[in-house]
């Protein structure tokens, strides 16, 4: 972030450096599996694949759980970056460790508990019980560290540290890949050698993961702040959900799909533990391919949600294009190696009878013979996510998955057998992709027409720009004024300062952020004999004057005293009700409706006093302004309307 400009450097370059790490640590966390079953393929055969087949699920629940907090909190961090506000981005990620502890400790309860069970959805049979209970007691162990690697991966990306990222999964990956061997060769350890060199590196992942956070880049993380926000928790499950139904899909069609290969190969001359060994490796394949596509997208996700934020559309639409043609290009690759070398793969894992490698080549070729589609399709699903457009995301998650592989898949098992049912894919991937078209089409029509608009407002705004006029506005806590400020910057096309002056006086005084944050507005016996926050005001007075040098909306701070002799400013004062100003605290921050009466008291009486200290002047004395609304009476559209239309009529 420090280095690279997400706003104006070149699409491409932002990119490589956002989404090669990225491939990287996705293609690490998929071959965390794959290696295992590649050393169990060799050292203990089919069957031991067989079984991790059936506990694979379980992960993909709890990777499922990751990336609901990691993406949904990545994406906001980025929005609210390119919104210049700071506090909402630091705070979803403090929600996020908090929401990953909690969800990390429940799921491996509910492993521990449940084991028996598991097992038994996931379609595991007499042969491949004892095998997969052994894989399964061991890989519990490790799955707080897994979920908690994984849900802080993305929030460490959107940090601008993907390299850092990558490094922390590829450590653990580089520990398995070394551990699997002497464990399964050396000390003859099976299946438990395998899971217990999984846990191992995902372990030391984990460890690294979080050696990040005490030092990171823009993230300002504080130890009081590690609370559950309901508002942000809220829009991090909103946001991530997609990735979780992506994630969840995947259990549904691996349970779905074991049970029917259970059911209809004991009537094939395959048998069950053949297919159910080598769906489950093609499927790990195939996650593979979808980790490079998943990767260059969500590498791509801060770029997009930041410029989406700063409303950027072009380079929005410049990023998505570019993810597109890569991941088509990723998708034309696989087609070529699945449909014409599938026995080159499967040799990797093992060599096994005829009739094993006869299935495994029908599987490789019909299965996966839509996975140019399925590219296009999971591109565009991360695209609409890193916009904020979590529904249409989720539709195309659970319309792939959910509403048409699951039943094609029945339906053809049920009369075409083993073989049959593995049509359902790429049924399930023509439809999706022609419904991903759709929602691009009206998505990027309605894009442009907002770029047009907003280009048009650019232009009837030139004589705003050139008059360089400031808005100042003063307001009671609770009554909406920063809200109807930000709304009023975005309508009129101007700068908009609250706390980005908070950065910017760090900045200017030496003082850290925190210490601004808690002093600013507060003035006590203590610090006037140490005179900090008078500091603090002259660093403020300094930085409010140079920006306004452009047209601006300036958020409190006694913004309108310091550029009192300016003849462009223009003072404003907000005040609410007391009832509605509550309300507003309840609903918007979270507060008991005791604690917003007295955060509302607190917060107005020492801004009144801040004002009057620095001002000499009454804070609601209304004679200081030149426009004073109560918001109730328009509410916040209505006010930035009335406020909006004044200056466009003025000027």
């Amino acid at each position: 972030m420090k280095n690279l400009d997400l706003g104006n450097e070149k699409i491409e370059k932002l990119l490589l450096n956002f989404s090669i790490p990225c491939i990287i640590s996705m293609l690490v966390g998929a071959l965390y599996n794959i290696v295992d079953q590649i050393f169990i393929g060799n050292g203990v055969g089919y069957m031991g694949n067989a079984a991790t087949n059936v506990v694979y699920p379980f992960t993909v629940i709890a990777l499922a759980f990751a990336l609901l907090i990691g993406d949904g909190t990545s994406a906001i961090y980025s929005l609210y970056l390119g919104k210049k506000d700071f506090k909402t981005a630091n705070k979803s990620v403090e929600n996020s460790i908090v929401l990953l502890i909690i969800l990390s400790i429940i799921i491996t309860l509910i492993g521990l508990i449940f084991k028996e069970n598991i097992l038994t959805i996931f379609g595991v049979t007499k042969g491949t019980y004892s095998y997969a209970k052994d894989y399964f007691e061991i890989i519990l162990l490790g799955i707080p560290f897994y979920i908690l690697t994984s849900g802080l991966n993305g929030v460490v990306r959107a940090d601008g540290s993907p390299k850092y990222a990558m490094f922390a999964t590829l450590l653990g990956a580089l520990l398995n890949l070394i551990l699997d061997p002497i464990a399964i060769f050396v000390f003859d350890m099976g299946v438990r050698g395998a899971a217990l060199a999984t846990i191992i590196g995902q372990i030391i992942s984990c460890i690294v993961t979080f050696i990040y956070f005490i030092k990171p880049k823009k993230l300002i993380l504080s130890k009081k702040s590690l609370k559950l926000d309901k508002v942000i928790s809220k829009k991090i499950f909103l946001l991530g959900i997609s990735s979780f139904i992506t994630q969840v899909s995947i259990v549904v069609v691996i349970a779905v799909a074991n049970n029917m290969i259970v059911k209809y190969g004991a009537l094939s001359k395959y048998g069950s533990d053949i297919p159910l060994s080598v769906v489950g490796i093609v499927m790990k394949v195939f996650v593979i391919i979808i980790s490079i596509v998943i990767g260059t997208s969500i590498g791509g996700q801060p770029i997009i949600g930041y410029n989406f934020g700063a409303n950027k559309i072009d380079r929005v639409k410049k990023t998505f294009k570019l993810i597109l043609i890569s991941n088509i290009i990723i998708g034309i690759i696989a087609f070529i190696l699945f449909q014409f070398f599938p026995q080159y793969i499967i040799n990797i894992f093992g060599n096994e009878s005829k009739l094993y490698n006869e299935y495994a080549v029908l599987t490789f070729k019909i299965y996966l013979s839509g996975i140019i589609f399925t590219c296009i399709t999971k591109s565009s699903s991360i695209y609409l996510q890193s916009m904020g457009k979590s529904f249409k995301s989720m539709v195309l998650s659970i319309c792939r998955d959910i509403i048409i592989f699951i039943p094609v898949l029945v339906i053809l098992a049920k009369y075409f057998g083993v073989v049959g049912m593995l049509w359902a894919a790429l049924i399930a991937d023509v439809i999706t992709f022609i419904l991903a078209m759709i929602i691009l089409f009206f998505d990027t029509k309605k894009q442009n027409f907002k770029l047009k608009i907003s280009n048009k407002k650019e232009f009837n705004e030139v004589n705003l720009i050139k008059n360089n006029f400031i808005i100042t506005i003063s307001r009671e806590f609770g009554s909406g004024g920063r809200y109807v400020g930000e709304l009023l910057a975005k309508e009129l096309n101007i700068n908009f300062y609250d706390k980005e002056i908070i950065n910017l006086t760090a900045k200017e005084s030496g003082l850290s952020e925190d210490y601004i944050i808690a002093n600013e507005q507060v003035k006590n016996s203590f610090n006037i004999y140490y005179n900090n926050d008078d500091n603090i005001f002259l660093s403020e007075s300094k930085i409010i004057k140079n920006i306004s040098k452009k047209p601006c909306v300036i958020i409190g701070r006694c913004a309108d005293y310091i550029l009192k002799d300016n003849i462009n400013v223009y003072k404003i004062f907000l005040y609410s009700d007391l009832d509605n100003k509550i309300k507003r605290c309840v609903k918007y921050y979270g507060m008991k409706k005791e604690q917003a009466l007295k955060e509302i008291k607190n917060i107005d009486k020492n801004r009144a006093k801040h004002y009057e200290y620095y001002t000499n002047r009454k804070w609601k004395d209304f004679s200081n302004y030149d426009l004073v609304i109560n918001v109730d009476k328009l509410g916040v559209i209505g006010t930035v309307n009335i406020i909006k239309n004044i200056f466009k009529n003025k000027y």
